[in-house]
């Protein structure tokens, strides 16, 4: 851990060796007879500012590689992360009350969240990156426990998934209050990734059903623009938002999402909408089916 220092930089080309087998085969993940506990992260940043980190290797990390909590004014660049795609819970970059964060030229290779930005994050950019296996690049989870969050001003620019399970994803659970805004995915490419885009304000990551609430995370003013590839699932994009709170100003713009010719994908992807105020702009498809109060609008 890396704790309130400001003005430094980190650097070396070594390798941080987490060694996470052993934490992997007793994650409830795996075997859910046990039960789940946190394991700890490879490398925490905590508290700092002003400061740069490049040229390093992360590895098999007990659960996460690489965290940034309540930073500020941070650059990071040419860092490999990988560990298994079946070893749980291992994002490769989290990212948590932090503001003014530039990630960039780095490859990540994990079993969950390649990188993960919750709540109290803001201004942070994320610029050519190379992602899969994983679970793609992903807002959230927020709103946990009916819990407060805010996340604003993010952008996502020239990014790779490959056979991720997700591409570009925003996820909050019911019950939660504030808002994640202002937020730009551009120039995505994907290679047979199961959902390329994915709102889901109905998030419920545990074995019993989460109960409706009327209360939700607000999702708006988010831009998906220039994005292409293929699916590996009938859904291409998969707008799941709260009925009491939709999903609004969401614009897709330039948009190409096929089937993958190696998935299981019989005919020509589709677009699930449900609660959202849509905006479509040039050559977008697959288009969305407006379910549920969508208003697509050209």
């Amino acid at each position: 851990m890396f704790k309130g220092i400001e003005d430094f930089v980190v650097e070396g080309g070594g390798t941080i060796d987490g060694k996470g087998e052993i934490w992997w085969e007793h994650s409830c993940k795996i075997n859910k007879s046990l039960p789940c506990t946190r394991a700890p992260t490879a490398l925490i940043f905590y508290q700092c500012k002003n400061f740069r980190m490049m040229n390093l290797r992360i590895k098999d990390a007990q659960q996460m590689h690489l965290s940034f909590q309540k930073c500020m004014n941070l650059q990071v660049s040419n860092l490999m992360v990988t560990a298994p795609g079946r070893s749980p819970n291992t994002d490769g970059i989290h990212v948590t009350e932090t503001q003014n964060i530039q990630i960039m030229s780095s490859v990540i290779r994990t079993g969950d969240d390649c990188i993960s930005i919750v709540s109290g994050s803001q201004n942070v950019q994320v610029t050519d990156i190379t992602c899969g296996p994983g679970h793609g690049i992903s807002i959230g989870s927020l709103g946990q426990g009916k819990s407060e969050a805010h996340v604003s001003n993010v952008k996502v620019d020239t990014v790779r998934l490959i056979d991720t399970t997700n591409g570009v994803r925003i996820k909050t659970w019911k019950g939660g209050s504030g808002n994640a805004s202002n937020i730009v995915f551009q120039n995505v490419t994907v290679q047979n990734v199961s959902n390329p885009i994915i709102i889901d304000q109905n998030y419920c990551d545990q074995e019993k059903p989460c109960k409706d609430q009327k209360s939700a995370v607000q999702i708006s003013n988010v831009v998906y623009r220039h994005i292409r590839g293929t699916s590996a699932t009938k859904f291409a994009i998969k707008f799941n938002c709260s009925k009491n709170h939709p999903c609004d100003d969401i614009l897709l713009e330039d948009v190409d999402l096929t089937s993958d010719e190696d998935a299981d994908v019989e005919a020509d992807v589709e677009a699930l909408c449900m609660n959202v105020q849509l905006y479509e702009r040039g050559i977008v498809s697959p288009t969305c089916q407006c379910k549920k109060r969508c208003m697509a609008m050209g």
